[in-house]
């Protein structure tokens, strides 16, 4: 009796200890993010955008009910996200839910604001039905809106609803150059490039002549140039980089002629200019065991078919610098890509951001292509050729300047007609990344990447495929053998044992 009396105030403290606990948890908002990739943690881009509203933020989102749990999960992600917005703005940041299935009206209203709906397959009394579903939301502020049509499962929601509230609240937008005159992809070729740039910049086509005013630009954007470039042309971006101007530079050194077999050398001055610089584009192309493929048309009889085969002159880059430019880059398709190296001195920082993997090779133009070609390990001596690099000084006068050169112009261009392609996310990442680091100090580049997109399995060699192959097949088999002869043992030991104790 008295040992109870002794334990009841001990109960009564942690009694109490809970119910304050419980008290201060429903007044106080926060918890412990322990994901790899910090995805349920805002960053400091985001709260500085919410910390410097001037005014009330709702956010509607329509999201429809009764959906497979993958793609509800979609629902409760981005419901949390928004109660954490809501949180750190200290109410500035409100929401609803609206589920649009629910009556016609509500569901105009969703198709009216913007919101694009979605075919999902369900399952209802064991039958495949498809359904319509609505994953979006709509911004408002200050009369304005801003539209996120469609969520997609494992997509950077932090970064649409960020960029989607900066582009609302965003009073002087920085003018970004896109170079033409030479041969440059027009804007309209890059239409996933854009729809990125146009939330935080007003991109203005510009020629270089001695009447435009280079200053201006935040930073300026050549790309793919197919024409030589006149040397007055590039003395006007030396000019620019000499004030301290932000150049980004995608060019192709070699082209790849498919439909003629053969690859051939290209020289616009480009690369003369880059190499007074230090850095040397070769004139030749990158080969990679982690590559693209290509369709070959085959005949057989009365039938055709197509064959998709490994093009190692279409690497998958997969190998990044740490560096915000290419952080949360998974995997970056390129064409015809060439090898570059830095031959300047210490005077300027040069950092490769992106490298091909440790299967890799480099063929001189001219190169013919044979696609039949049945690629082995020797053809791959080499590794680690960089393909994208940046550099960073006082490149050509006395102000610092950055530029970032990747050796493909291709690799972010849609295309346009018949011709137009989609191209994969992290490629648009790795060109958008390069311009936001160049011009933008909001912190928003770290978010465009934020998650995990893929994790393409790592190259390896046939030997060691081979041995793993036999080694997981035989692995399971000897440790059966070796379990069944050590309980055939130990049975047999306790036999022993027990003739010896009937023995005695």
């Amino acid at each position: 009796m008295k040992s109870k009396k002794l334990l009841l105030p001990y109960f009564l403290l942690l009694g109490g200890v809970l119910i304050l606990l419980n008290v201060l948890a429903n007044r106080f908002f926060f918890r412990i993010d322990f994901t790899d990739d910090q995805r349920y943690t805002l960053s400091d881009a985001t709260n500085q955008i919410i910390n410097h509203l001037d005014d009330p933020v709702t956010v509607t989102a329509y999201f429809s009910q009764d959906l497979p749990p993958d793609v509800s999960r979609v629902r409760t992600d981005f419901k949390n996200l928004l109660q954490e917005f809501h949180s750190v703005s200290h109410g500035k940041v409100n929401y609803e839910f609206v589920a649009p299935n629910d009556n016609s009206d509500t569901e105009q209203q969703a198709v009216d604001a913007g919101i694009q709906p979605v075919v999902i397959n369900v399952r209802e009394k064991d039958q495949a039905v498809q359904k319509k579903a609505y994953l979006g939301a709509v911004i408002h502020y200050e009369g304005k809106s801003q539209v996120i049509p469609f969520l997609q499962p494992g997509s950077g929601m932090e970064y649409a609803l960020a960029s989607a509230i900066r582009k609302l609240t965003v009073k002087n937008k920085p003018e970004i150059g896109l170079i033409q005159g030479n041969g440059e992809p027009a804007k309209y070729e890059f239409p996933q490039v854009m729809q990125e740039l146009n939330v935080l910049y007003n991109v203005r086509n510009v020629t270089l002549n001695d009447s435009v005013y280079l200053g201006k630009y935040k930073t300026l954007i050549l790309d793919g140039p197919k024409d030589s470039i006149p040397p007055e042309q590039l003395k006007l971006l030396n000019t620019y980089l000499a004030q301290g101007g932000n150049l980004l530079v995608a060019f192709d050194r070699v082209d790849g002629q498919l439909e003629r077999s053969r690859g051939v050398a290209i020289n616009t001055g480009l690369e003369t200019w880059l190499a007074d610089k230090g850095i040397q584009v070769e004139s030749s192309f990158v080969t990679d065991a982690s590559c693209s493929t290509i369709s070959l048309r085959q005949q057989s009889g009365l039938f055709s078919f197509s064959t998709q085969l490994q093009f190692p002159y279409l690497p998958i880059i997969t190998t990044f610098a740490n560096h915000p430019v290419t952080k949360g880059l998974e995997a970056v398709s390129l064409q015809f890509a060439s090898p570059m190296k830095y031959t300047g001195d210490s005077t300027l920082t040069f950092i490769p951001l992106a490298k091909t993997s440790r299967m890799s090779g480099k063929q001189h133009t001219p190169v013919y292509f044979d696609i039949e070609h049945h690629w082995t390990d020797k053809d791959f001596p080499l590794s680690n050729e960089v393909v994208a690099g940046l550099l960073e000084g006082k490149i050509t006068g006395p102000a610092n300047a950055r530029m970032i050169v990747i050796s493909d112009g291709d690799f972010a261009v849609n295309g346009s007609g018949q011709s137009a392609r989609q191209l994969p996310g992290d490629n648009i990442n790795f060109f958008v990344n390069a311009v936001d680091w160049l011009s933008d100090d909001t912190g928003l580049i770290d978010l465009r990447t934020k998650g995990i997109s893929s994790r393409p399995l790592a190259k390896i060699q046939d030997g060691k495929k081979s041995f793993l192959k036999y080694f997981n097949f035989l692995l399971p088999i000897l440790l059966i053998i070796i379990y069944g002869v050590f309980r055939a043992q130990r049975k047999r030991w306790i036999r022993i044992k027990r003739m010896e104790d009937d023995y005695v």
